[in-house]
């Protein structure tokens, strides 16, 4: 049998339930149970009434915050704005978002942020604990200090290595004209072209700096220049340090482009030096070029695997590479600073890699016609 639960003996009637519910909502258990620190301060500052969030938050009972001018748990750091903040509520004006330190009773401090409002002469407080807010920002301000000291010692570090590196250079070069062996003829040739890889990794550093540091990259623009010389010469340097590869040119800038020439075949030599460190052997590499006045568009090309999603994404961030290997060259700022070249010039570098390929485009202002 069913019992009848409706209205058994010792079920509470709905009007007893309502009754219960009525006194275990009393508006002033909000007083008790905040968590955050309430307080009602005189005209004096003298605090006359404090919650338990005190103790849970500053180690003090409200018998022994209650009788006391605020000024007593202040940071001394924090008194002369703290007491002019309460002059301006004692003239009618709120304190909002108001920040200071409160002593705990341990003897350290801790940041709070204050709302409270004047009501004749009586001034409702409350506070919110904000220290882990404060060691948050404290942390990051300093990882950006860092982080920018790391960007001055690498432009000091470029600048420098530039004057002992260029004297090697000298004495190399002074050799070459000596009288040498088969075998130092070519100990000096590789000598070459490591002090131009070196070089080339402290020009790079130095375009990094300036980009991290705020000048940005330097441009020379040229109202005219002319650009399909110039982009063939590229190839044939990247041909010439990379005997293996094979490359397949299309290059038709008939008119003049505006343009700063040596960036551009900056931002060309390394797409191309990319292409072939990452690309399949077995298949060429393409250079395509088209511009005319202020439209200018550069593609570069290879087969191979296509770049993982996870890569693509900071692919344009400085020392990040398509792929790790142990025996590659350079910093891992080409693609970084081919992209600073693009947004320099106002124009965009994206990527489109898929089993048909990698493809890299530059590209700036509008094809006419």
């Amino acid at each position: 049998m069913t019992p009848d639960l409706s209205c058994g003996i010792g079920a509470p009637r709905r009007d007893e339930v309502i009754a219960s519910s009525q006194i275990d909502a009393r508006p002033e258990r909000i007083w008790d149970l905040a968590p955050d620190l309430f307080g009602i301060l005189d005209d004096t500052g003298i605090f006359q009434h404090t919650n338990p969030a005190w103790r849970t938050v500053l180690g003090w009972t409200p018998e022994e915050v209650e009788s006391r001018r605020f000024t007593d748990l202040l940071h001394p750091d924090d008194m002369e704005a703290s007491i002019a903040a309460f002059e301006e509520m004692q003239g009618g004006k709120p304190a909002l978002h108001f920040e200071n330190r409160f002593r705990h009773k341990d003897g350290s401090y801790v940041w709070l942020s204050w709302n409270a409002i004047p009501d004749g002469g009586i001034y409702y407080c409350t506070a919110r604990n904000i220290e882990t807010d404060k060691q948050n920002k404290s942390s990051l301000d300093t990882s950006r200090e860092q982080a920018q000291l790391r960007e001055q010692f690498i432009a000091v570090l470029g600048h420098d290595l530039r004057n002992p590196l260029a004297a090697l250079r000298a004495g190399v070069r002074m050799l070459e004209r000596e009288e040498l062996s088969d075998r130092g003829t070519v100990i000096i040739a590789e000598s070459e072209k490591s002090i131009k890889r070196m070089f080339d990794m402290i020009d790079d550093l130095m375009d990094f700096a300036r980009s991290r540091l705020g000048s940005g990259l330097s441009l020379d623009i040229e109202e005219s220049a002319d650009l399909g010389g110039t982009l063939a010469d590229v190839l044939q340097e990247i041909a010439v340090a990379h005997p293996e590869a094979r490359f397949q040119p299309d290059i038709a800038i008939d008119n003049p482009v505006r343009c700063d020439k040596g960036r551009i075949s900056q931002l060309t030599s390394n797409l191309l030096a990319n292409a072939v460190t990452h690309g399949d052997a077995n298949a060429p590499v393409t250079l395509r070029a088209r511009g005319g006045g202020d439209y200018l568009e550069i593609c570069v090309g290879n087969a191979g695997e296509p770049i993982p999603d996870a890569v693509r994404k900071g692919l344009f961030e400085p020392f990040v590479r398509e792929e790790a290997r142990p025996s590659q060259e350079g910093l891992g700022l080409g693609l970084f600073i081919s992209s600073e070249i693009a947004k320099a010039h106002g124009g965009t570098l994206c990527v489109k890699s898929d089993t048909d390929g990698t493809y890299f485009t530059f590209s700036m202002g509008q094809a006419q016609g």
